[in-house]
């Protein structure tokens, strides 16, 4: 089985593979080649970052700077919003549905380490060699989600359709549809229902009205 596969059944790897780190470095010179370019180089920003994304839906928008580990693991629907710094380091699979908003520095993580320092330095692999190795998680990210700023999703974590995850908050669980979660550790504060509609706030709403 090669490290790739690895990767994909959630055992440990190597992340220092040959093959693993090739795929690695590609993406991380296709981050610079997006960073350096400025907002309205729409055309060749829709290229780069189509090569760096597994797979990327229609009207999906990174501000930028970006910054992915592989990108090849990542799958991201339609008419997503990606504020000023986003990281995703997507060892593992990383999926976002579709008509979701990420405020900025939002980081989404994937690998785990070894918790004993021992075993996190290295382990003893099948061929006899000693590697240092890790496992990873993936996360999954409903359609219709707003990630407050500076928020955090951990290995293995999905959030359902509908979610509103609060500034700052390190998700470390599962939240179900529909919520509105946030702290550190992230916890489901309430249901997001009808009470939660712009209609009840004339002060705000202006001579707009909901659909």
């Amino acid at each position: 089985m090669n490290e790739e596969a690895k990767i994909k059944e959630g055992i440990l790897f190597f992340p220092g593979d040959p093959e693993l780190k090739a795929i690695k470095l590609r993406t991380h010179k296709l981050n610079l080649d997006y960073n350096r370019l400025y907002e309205d180089e729409t055309e060749k920003r829709n290229e780069i970052i189509n090569r760096i994304v597994g797979e990327i839906g229609e009207g999906t928008f990174f501000q930028g700077p970006v910054t992915f580990h592989y990108g090849v693991h990542t799958k991201v629907g339609r008419k997503c919003f990606f504020n000023f710094n986003i990281t995703i380091q997507d060892d593992a699979e990383v999926t976002i549905g579709n008509n979701c908003d990420f405020g900025p520095n939002v980081t989404i993580v994937t690998p785990i380490h070894p918790m004993i320092a021992e075993e996190r330095r290295e382990m003893l692999c099948v061929d006899g060699e000693k590697r240092r190795l890790c496992y990873a998680k993936p996360v999954h990210i409903g359609n219709d989600c707003w990630i407050g700023a500076g928020a955090i999703i951990c290995p293995g974590v999905t959030v359902g359709d509908g979610c509103v995850i609060g500034a700052g908050s390190v998700v470390t669980r599962d939240i179900p549809a529909r919520s509105f979660a946030a702290g550190v550790p992230c916890r489901v504060v309430r249901e997001i229902g009808d009470a939660d509609s712009m209609k009840y706030k004339p002060d705000i709403i202006g001579d707009n009205s909901v659909l």
